[in-house]
């Protein structure tokens, strides 16, 4: 098993989700971030007041996949997050060794089953 951790543009969620499911995978799960990599700062104004974004808002994807699904579903979130501009995100990838059902107690294999 693999897991996906995915740093997109929050306005591309609804296109990332819809490419994971037309790959076969449902399950993830997705937490606002905040980050900063080569983008760069932009000025605000607030009440008259001139501030500086340095972090800029993001949405993180976990998502774990048999092996299988792992090429499949890292071009997915490529193809669908993608803008060409600074600051579209990253991938990473990591082994995971085993999933347990917290409702079951017993190890999650569900994830190996799955077929390409």
């Amino acid at each position: 098993m693999k897991r996906i951790d995915a740093i997109i543009r929050p306005e591309k969620l609804q296109s990332v989700i819809k490419a994971l499911r037309g790959v076969g995978v449902t399950g993830f799960t997705v937490i606002p971030a905040q980050g900063r990599g080569q983008q760069k700062d932009v000025q605000g104004v607030y009440r008259g007041h001139t501030y500086d974004i340095n972090l800029h808002p993001k949405l993180k994807l976990e998502i774990v996949v048999s092996d299988a699904y792992l090429d499949r579903a890292v071009q997915a979130i490529i193809q669908a997050a993608q803008t060409g501009r600074m600051g579209d995100g990253k991938i990473f990838v990591y082994d995971v060794l085993q999933a347990y059902n917290i409702r079951t107690g017993q190890v999650d294999e569900t994830l190996d089953e799955l077929q390409p």
